[in-house]
């Protein structure tokens, strides 16, 4: 993962450290997600009946399922809706899931006033312009490698998987490795 300054204020970069952003990371609730070009690498495939097909990474999944057994929650906001989405989340216990989300900002004020948190308890992987309003105000924004460069104008990290290829597990497990709990996680696997 790359760690970047930031110009979420447009202004000068912010010097942004790896250890600041393992401290910003252990204050992290709540990650937040976009789904095309970050769950997935962006495709959008359709058959002759329209029917819409979208790959996941299986280890993104996992990410997502640990810091559910953390107490950490995932939403989804996308600007797309997609029946492939609904039954992803579902699978992965993600309860909260906004599609067809133009004015991103939206649910995600409605996600800060659920479950009274302030913007610096959120994380958010984008990937494109539509993302960079919360990638601005939230406490740890995050890219994905193959990020268009609005998008990464906007990060403090910049994943080194591309969309749909590990990026949120990447993210995942840093935050669990910032709050001290991926040793013991992995270490879960293990016992009898």
């Amino acid at each position: 993962m790359q760690v970047r300054g930031n110009s979420r204020k447009r202004g000068a970069p912010d010097a942004t450290s790896k250890l600041s952003l393992k401290s910003i990371a252990r204050g992290i609730k709540l990650l937040i997600l976009d789904v095309d070009g970050v769950l997935t690498d962006g495709s959008i495939i359709l058959d002759n009946d329209g029917i819409e097909y979208k790959a996941f990474h299986v280890r993104d999944g996992h990410g997502i399922k640990m810091l559910h057994a953390a107490g950490i929650g995932v939403a989804i906001i996308t600007g797309r809706h997609s029946k492939v989405v609904e039954r992803r989340a579902q699978e992965l216990g993600i309860t909260e899931v906004f599609q067809k989300c133009l004015n991103k900002k939206v649910a995600y004020e409605h996600l800060l006033e659920q479950y009274a948190l302030k913007a610096a308890e959120v994380a958010y992987i984008g990937d494109d312009i539509i993302d960079a309003p919360i990638m601005a105000v939230v406490g740890l924004p995050v890219a994905v490698a193959d990020a268009a460069e609005e998008a990464k104008k906007f990060a403090v990290m910049v994943t080194k998987s591309r969309g749909g290829r590990g990026a949120v597990r990447e993210v995942t497990d840093f935050i669990l490795k910032a709050k001290g709990l991926w040793q013991g996680m992995f270490d879960a696997y293990f016992e009898d």
